[in-house]
């Protein structure tokens, strides 16, 4: 399931426009990742390797995750990490098990309370949950919501397949345009070289419309991700051109994002999607309960 390199829309198009050396230097910013594919009637030979929507499989012992004080959490998605192309990524994802992500999206209030990663009262209000292999699940019953005026729902179940793709980091992440700078050298700040423009036109062209991923670069719907991970963390009261921000960016990858997605019913604010990142060594130890989450829309 991995890709050949030279194969890639993504290298081809770096190399038709852009001189030997900065293409060179762009393409190795790329990453691959699981891309989940929504498919509502799964063929014969197609593999499935999780579901949006549903109901999730849990041990017994282990609770519907809430947000105290606001409620039951929806479960959005869950993925095999058997069943992934985990071999093909460069994060190290669990080699069994499952991974269930869950989101309070509003139903329960209307909205009135929400997540924002820099407000670490609301941290509670997205979480992941790994089961690992072999121990006993059951799909667990929506939790009873003590309000008869109170509509709580799962979204449609919808089947999840997988293909192994490169991802390019955002256009407007610091590592992109120093990247495409000759000699690496930024000459203007926060800016791209007049040079590339043919090629972050194209680029653009190339974009991708809607992503679930596990693993490489997210598909922003606004600013690069991992700055308002690394915004959250160093605190609301720091400056977004503080160096700190960009050196604790470093240190965070994408786990998943779930897109807003027809199939299950799902729309993030406004055609958004949500963003679960994690750092590396967390996820290596399976310290799920230390990802952080964004959600993005237009």
């Amino acid at each position: 399931m991995t890709q050949n390199a030279s194969a890639s829309p993504l290298h081809d198009l770096a190399r038709k426009h852009l001189p030997a050396d900065v293409a060179e230097r762009w393409i190795g910013l790329l990453r691959p990742a699981a891309r989940l594919v929504a498919v509502p009637q799964p063929g014969p030979q197609e593999v499935v390797v999780g579901q949006l929507g549903g109901l999730p499989a849990l041990p017994e012992h282990v609770a519907w995750p809430v947000w105290e004080g606001h409620g039951p959490l929806s479960f959005v998605a869950s993925v095999d990490c058997a069943a992934l192309p985990a071999g093909a990524l460069d994060i190290a994802l669990p080699a069994d098990g499952t991974l269930s992500f869950f989101y309070f999206d509003g139903q329960i209030d209307d909205g009135e309370a929400y997540v924002d990663v820099d407000a670490p009262e609301t941290w509670a209000g997205a979480q992941v949950v790994h089961v690992p292999a072999g121990v006993p699940v059951a799909e667990h019953a929506l939790p009873v919501i003590d309000d008869e005026d109170v509509e709580f729902e799962a979204y449609p179940e919808v089947p999840l397949t997988a293909r192994v793709e490169w991802t390019a980091p955002d256009s407007w992440h610091p590592d992109v345009m120093t990247a495409l700078w000759p000699g690496g050298e930024v000459k203007e700040p926060n800016s791209h070289p007049e040079e590339a423009g043919a090629f972050l036109d194209e680029l653009w062209d190339l974009e991708r419309d809607a992503d679930h991923l596990i693993g490489g670069h997210a598909n922003p719907v606004q600013n690069p991700v991992e700055y308002e991970i690394a915004h959250g963390v160093l605190g609301r009261g720091t400056r977004w051109d503080d160096p700190r921000v960009a050196e604790e960016a470093k240190g965070w990858t994408l786990l998943a994002q779930i897109d807003t997605d027809s199939d299950a019913d799902m729309m993030w604010g406004d055609c958004g999607a949500l963003y679960w990142l994690i750092r590396p060594e967390d996820l290596a130890e399976l310290r799920f309960d230390r990802a952080m989450f964004t959600m993005q829309c237009c």
